[in-house]
């Protein structure tokens, strides 16, 4: 069970694609892992066994007839509770929409579905991707696997559930979404692969939104070629959605192999050594990933982009002053329907100006020029996603103390693709992670240069204890 738990999105469509492994078979046993696991790990806020059933039947049926669609023919999924999937509840985590039944799939939901992938169930958030980690909501928050039996880290978020359900061995592959760093926060939490592609690749039409200038949609897996497989799925323009990008979509597994021989990494320490310091095994991993990388082949070299508070400034007046202009009639209303936290991180954008607003979004345009041209000359950068290991969940004071300390916010404002991923562990065998952030719509290029990272090294093949 353990071993059809941690098969990749890759090895089970190959299995099921060669008819060695039954959609039915799979789904079965996935249920009854979820039903064992999510119990203490809190994962999903709803499952969606007859769905899932279904769906897996269905799949079975049509693989043994001749009519495979592709790699996620059969496969299990699962989506954040604020992307819609027709007929279930959108519920944000949030007493505000507990009763909210979509009344029709989201862009992402559809191109899932199509694809032949199973749904297994809505996954945990932060209250409205901005509130949490809560324990005064109507569901619990997620529980990091690594954890062991203790039960106490945290996971990151806001795709919390997606992180910890992937980690867990509990689905192969699931969707988040990210604003200010919420696919790739529980990637760096939870040990595994977030993507959080370039502004606009991915449509967010029918996904509940935060910011919709800073909003994106991300895959979220064990590996990175299972990321470029969904991203292949997911990824396209939308017409109706209007920050959707009508650019041409690469082929995001054609270059997995290549290596980054010729290659030119830049190495933007100063966000993780200068601007604040990591801790001090996060510095190591980090350092110790771009001599793997140089090892490899490709040139290593510092660069330095704008300070990290100069993003942090930026993306926290935008996101702030658009969430706000979202819930505003319920913050009015409905005030006490809210957690404590998600009501505070809301009500700050009541206190930004328009003038304030405004010279955020000039900002960022400053921004935005000064990392391009920076990185003229490099493929990719390599950086810290978070600056510490995870923390218990339930020490508000640290969970305040790190949250904050994290470098992802930098590429929501620029809109580049940036990917989370494993590097490594500490001590106490918890993970530790990095970043490598991109060109716009060279989603490929990174994923290449981490499809090298995780060959050369061997953390994707350590799973959490107790499970």
């Amino acid at each position: 069970m353990s071993e059809l738990a941690y098969l990749t999105l890759h090895e089970t469509s190959e299995l099921i694609r060669g008819r060695k492994l039954s959609p039915v078979d799979l789904v079965t046993a996935q249920l009854a892992r979820i039903e064992r696991l999510d119990a203490r790990l809190h994962a999903f806020i709803r499952v969606t066994p007859e769905i899932a059933l279904a769906g897996a039947r269905a799949a079975e049926a049509q693989i043994m007839s001749g009519d495979w669609r592709g790699p996620l023919h059969g496969v299990p999924y699962g989506l954040k509770d604020i992307i819609d999937y027709a007929g279930l509840p959108t519920t944000c985590h949030s007493k505000i929409l507990i009763d909210n039944i979509a009344a029709r799939d989201s862009v992402v939901t559809t191109r899932l579905k199509a694809a032949g992938g199973v749904m297994m169930g809505k996954l945990a958030t932060h209250e409205f991707a901005i509130g949490g980690p809560s324990f005064d909501l109507p569901w619990p928050p997620a529980i990091n696997p690594w954890s062991g039996n203790a039960g106490t880290l945290h996971p990151g978020g806001s795709s919390s559930g997606s992180g910890v359900a992937l980690a867990a061995g509990m689905l192969p592959v699931a969707l988040g979404t990210d604003t200010g760093g919420s696919v790739r926060n529980p990637a760096s939490m939870c040990g595994i692969v977030g993507m959080k592609p370039t502004y606009g690749r991915v449509s967010r039409r029918g996904v509940f939104p935060l910011a919709y200038s800073l909003d994106h949609v991300g895959p979220m897996t064990r590996t990175v070629r299972d990321n470029a497989i969904l991203l292949d799925i997911i990824a396209g323009h939308d017409q109706l959605d209007p920050g959707s990008a009508d650019v041409a979509v690469d082929n995001y597994t054609a270059d997995l192999d290549r290596g980054v021989r010729g290659l030119t990494i830049g190495l933007a320490r100063h966000f993780y050594a200068e601007d604040e310091m990591a801790h001090p095994e996060q510095i190591a991993a980090i350092d110790a990933a771009a001599e793997v990388l140089r090892g490899l082949g490709a040139e290593v070299r510092e660069v330095r982009l704008p300070p990290n508070a100069e993003f942090v400034a930026c993306n926290r007046l935008i996101l702030r002053s658009e969430a706000y202009a979202i819930h505003r009639r319920w913050l009015t209303q409905r005030p006490a329907d809210y957690g404590d936290l998600g009501r505070q991180r809301l009500l700050d954008g009541a206190t930004v100006s328009a003038a304030d607003y405004i010279d955020a979004l000039r900002l960022r345009g400053r921004l935005v020029q000064r990392t391009l041209e920076a990185m003229a000359e490099i493929d990719v950068v390599l950086t810290a996603s978070s600056l510490d290991p995870p923390c218990r969940i339930d020490d508000a004071e640290a969970v305040a103390r790190t949250y904050p300390r994290q470098v992802r916010q930098p590429f929501n404002v620029t809109g580049q693709p940036a990917l989370a991923m494993l590097a490594g562990f500490t001590t106490d065998s918890v993970p530790l992670s990095l970043q490598l952030i991109g060109h716009p719509f060279r989603e490929a290029m990174v994923y290449r240069v981490a499809a090298a990272y995780e060959a050369a090294t061997a953390w994707t093949e350590r799973r959490p204890a107790g499970l």
